[in-house]
């Protein structure tokens, strides 16, 4: 049995609040870490710019060190709180030139939600974790940077690709900023070789010929809403560096961080390059597999077969595995179909138009997979959803976060209001005000029941849980008839949804009639 660390309020993952911290080494998955207290942080409003402490206060009452993140974003904060939580010796600053994001994570309303992230952000902040705009004297004050700024994909120009101007300007001010030797980590999504770019900025533009930079490559594996889990006991940490004596040194000074609460066996030492190329490799391995399934969908719905009988079955064969084989109505986020972007532009630069062409066709039927999703719903409702009200079930890319980037919801929904449908909306998280930026023609609901009421359809987009404890009955009764339902997500009961009254459409499942 795994022996879990403690998360929020004191309790490990399942809830269960463990005496004494207790290691299975046979799990050879977490250390004992020091019982040592820390006072709890106030959570009051501070001034992020005093939230910064001189460099003598952190000799005294930080005998670990300094870390300095640059970002303050969905990587950057949950990594550096769980950080902050397990090195409680280890000052930990988190900069960022938006000050309203800043002046967020400085308060009680977080700028992202992530479930189990605020009670450690609340215990640890103003103790050992600081948020602040202070980027140079941070920068200054710690032995180990980390680059989380965003790196999104190039959308303008003659070449595809990263964007990496952020990423670049980032290196400018660690170089600008450094009046000691550093460790520079990329934490962000960085195409093969950037370590190369920033190398030479750093040495470009450094203040001494004596002071050297060090770049490691530790890529993380987080997903939206197992963010925290996946850092407290992640199923493995990845550090690349150069294959150096002062390369290896600073892999090891990085592994001693990670080593507080993760075993030794579970970091992963690769050179600089190979780390790169295994974050974009990981996520586009993850979405073939879903595009895989939804291709088998397609088919299942045209045969009689059952997408999920199908799922089950291949998953039980260990060489392949269960996870990632739930067909949907498409995979979205930040990160898939991004990383697949930047895997073709690679595939092309580096003159592998077979491979790249490969690649391209995962993202080709994750879109075609929304489509016809989305035109199944007009072709259902008689061919024409002009003045019909639709209700739509959720609209963050999957359940637990708030992030809509590249959800299958923005397609459908553009489709929809295309077709002139009325889309009535509800979303546990995501803010509506956020929504409304997207689509200001959608109405967003306080309730589902209100979203479906007089509706002619649901489509249900995201999988979350409480979508499935909802009184269907009562819905059904408010719903203009016949009533229709398309599961985007095959989450619900569809039988009982049928014995209800509802025409009920499935991913990758026969209609019955």
């Amino acid at each position: 049995m795994r022996v879990h660390p403690p998360l929020a309020g004191g309790g490990d993952a399942r809830g269960h609040v463990p005496r004494t911290p207790k290691i299975n080494k046979a799990a050879g998955r977490l250390k004992k870490r020091s019982t040592r207290g820390v006072a709890c942080a106030h959570n009051n409003h501070t001034d992020t710019n005093k939230a910064t402490m001189s460099t003598t206060t952190t000799e005294k009452k930080f005998p670990g060190g300094t870390i300095c993140c640059i970002g303050a974003g969905y990587v950057g904060g949950p990594t550096m709180a769980v950080m902050a939580k397990y090195c409680p010796d280890v000052k930990v600053l988190v900069v960022d030139k938006d000050q309203r994001k800043i002046d967020s994570w400085n308060s009680p309303d977080l700028p992202i939600y992530e479930p189990d992230l605020k009670p450690i952000v609340e215990a640890q902040r103003n103790v050992n974790l600081f948020f602040s705009t202070n980027v140079e004297q941070s920068i200054a004050e710690a032995e180990i940077v980390f680059l989380c700024v965003n790196t999104p994909n190039k959308e303008y120009g003659h070449t595809g690709g990263y964007d990496l101007f952020g990423y670049e300007s980032a290196a400018r001010a660690v170089a600008a900023a450094s009046t000691t030797s550093k460790v520079v980590v990329e934490k962000s999504t960085v195409p093969v070789r950037t370590g190369d770019v920033i190398r030479k900025i750093l040495e470009a533009n450094k203040r001494s010929p004596e002071i050297h930079f060090e770049i490691l490559s530790n890529p993380e594996f987080l997903a939206e809403g197992t963010a925290i889990k996946n850092l407290v006991y992640p199923d493995r940490v990845l550090i690349g560096c150069m294959q150096t004596p002062e390369g290896h040194a600073a892999e090891e000074k990085l592994a001693s961080i990670y080593k507080r609460w993760i075993e030794d066996s579970h970091i992963a030492r690769t050179n600089l390059w190979s780390s790169e190329l295994t974050k974009l490799a990981a996520n586009a391995l993850l979405a073939q597999r879903i595009s895989s399934i939804n291709a088998l969908s397609c088919l299942c719905e045209q045969c009689g077969a059952d997408v999920q009988e199908v799922s089950r079955v291949c998953g039980m064969d260990p060489r392949i595995g269960s996870h990632f084989l739930n067909s949907s109505v498409g995979f979205g986020g930040s990160c898939f179909q991004k990383d697949i972007q930047g895997l073709i532009y690679l595939c092309e630069y580096y003159y592998q138009p077979e491979a790249a062409e490969y690649w391209r066709q995962v993202l080709k039927m994750n879109d075609h997979q929304k489509d016809r999703f989305a035109r199944n719903i007009v072709k259902t409702l008689f061919g024409n959803v002009k003045n019909k009200n639709i209700c739509v079930l959720g609209f963050a890319f999957k359940k637990d976060t708030g992030d809509f980037r590249d959800s299958a919801a923005l397609d459908v929904i553009a489709f929809l209001l295309k077709e002139q449908a009325n889309v009535f909306l509800y979303d546990p998280k995501v803010p509506y005000e956020e929504i409304n930026k997207v689509f200001p023609r959608v109405h967003c609901e306080k309730s589902p029941y209100a979203a479906a009421a007089q509706s002619v359809a649901i489509a249900v987009l995201t999988e979350w849980d409480e979508f499935r404890t909802y009184d269907y009955a009562a819905i059904y009764d408010k719903m203009s008839k016949p009533a229709f339902l398309f599961d985007g997500r095959n989450l619900l009961n569809h039988e009982e949804l049928r014995k209800i009254g509802f025409n009920v459409y499935s991913i990758g499942k026969p209609l019955v009639q």
